[in-house]
């Protein structure tokens, strides 16, 4: 996605010259979100994107591994030869954490590519007994598939809840509720000690059938190759960009999963892992490229989720609030929550009220005052609950 759009985003805005879009999977340019839904339960064959590359003088290197940069050369190391480049964008993503010892064992499997989406088709096909590990946002998602699929779906998590590293406590306890209801069972303070052939085993000795097992604990900056090249590299080893999506090194900006900035917003250096970062970042990348000079790139961070049978929305980032205000029952099907720091709007969730998240966005990124009272009306217009 961030690949695809810095390219488009180029060419939108004049940008002339040369543009190669190197890729290490074989197949056209692809959207990630219909993976863990139609791809996977085989009502589309795939997700490509709708671009003309060729009218759009866009060269593919598909099927080509990247294996290392010399900025100082102005020059790429991939296995078929150096590629030389003026301008260098980072746009390699995040790439699934894998579970302790289950690298090719037969049954585990990945959720993150195409082929990963394929090789699922038919196991969801043939309604196997699943053990999804992980109940985070693609967790929930796959799961959701499989029980559509008709397979019987456990999934285990290691924290007490879902959504452990992404939401607060009390936030997440509703969702609980929301895997019964969908005819799966949930396992929470469940850490897996080994994958063997038909079960997993959990490290309090228990046994979960499993005709299959996907991982879904979390994804890295896929960033590994960098290393020796001395671009900067942060603590979850993501690349080090400034408010413009700059790197340390000379002419290399870096876009998308694989790269954290400096918010100016919320104060502190993100590191997002959502679709719509991929779609934005590369329109700031292009202004810098074309000569343009854009605004800094502090964008309110956004994502959705669909997961047994609920549209679930964030925007924001929730870590500096001080205050949260509940708009409606969680326990029912449309509910949202809101953070306050001194006041200001700075994150909501949102659960089946789509309305809430779009007015909702629209005041985090004009720093809105609120009145909590009015706030936590839900029959009230969120707009209207400004102070």
């Amino acid at each position: 996605m961030a690949g695809v759009q810095t390219a488009v985003a180029l060419r939108e805005q004049g940008f002339a010259g040369d543009v190669t879009l190197i890729g290490a999977e074989p197949h056209q340019p692809y959207d990630r979100p219909p993976l863990s839904k139609a791809v996977l339960l085989g009502k589309a064959e795939g997700s490509a994107f709708d671009v003309d590359f060729e009218a759009l003088g866009i060269e593919l290197r598909l099927g080509r591994e990247v294996l290392g940069v010399r900025p100082g050369d102005h020059e790429l190391d991939t296995a078929a030869g150096p590629v030389p480049y003026d301008l260098l964008v980072l746009a390699t993503g995040a790439e699934p954490i894998r579970l302790p010892g289950t690298e090719g064992v037969p049954g585990v499997h990945l959720l993150r590519t195409l082929d990963d989406a394929e090789r699922l088709r038919p196991v969801l096909a043939r309604q196997h007994d699943i053990v999804v590990v992980g109940a985070g946002w693609i967790g929930a998602e796959f799961a959701t598939a499989a029980r559509e699929a008709g397979c019987a779906v456990t999934v285990v998590e290691a924290a007490d809840r879902p959504l452990a590293g992404a939401l607060p406590a009390e936030v997440a306890a509703p969702m609980t509720a929301w895997y019964a209801a969908g005819g799966t069972t949930l396992r929470t303070h469940a850490r897996v000690e080994r994958v063997e052939s038909g079960s997993v085993v959990l490290d309090d000795g228990s046994r979960i059938p499993a005709g299959a097992v996907v991982v879904g604990v979390g994804a890295r900056p896929a960033t590994a190759w960098l290393k020796g090249s001395g671009i900067e590299l942060g603590a979850y080893g993501e690349v080090v960009a400034d408010d413009h999506l700059r790197t340390s090194a000379p002419d290399i900006y870096a876009v998308g999963d694989c790269v954290s900035f400096p918010s100016g917003r919320y104060g502190e250096r993100l590191l997002v892992h959502h679709w719509d970062n991929a779609l934005q970042g590369p329109r700031t990348v292009a202004a810098n490229i074309v000569g343009e000079t854009p605004e800094p790139y502090d964008p309110v961070p956004y994502f959705w989720s669909e997961q047994f049978g609920r549209f679930v929305q964030y925007a924001g980032h929730h870590a500096s609030a001080d205050t949260l205000i509940w708009r409606g029952d969680p326990a029912g099907a449309a509910w949202t929550v809101c953070w306050l720091r001194e006041t200001r709007l700075i994150a909501l969730l949102a659960v089946g009220r789509p309305r809430d998240l779009a007015q909702g966005r629209r005041l985090i990124e004009a720093g809105t005052r609120m009145n909590p009272e009015l706030l936590a009306d839900p029959a009230r217009p969120l707009k209207t609950a400004a102070a």
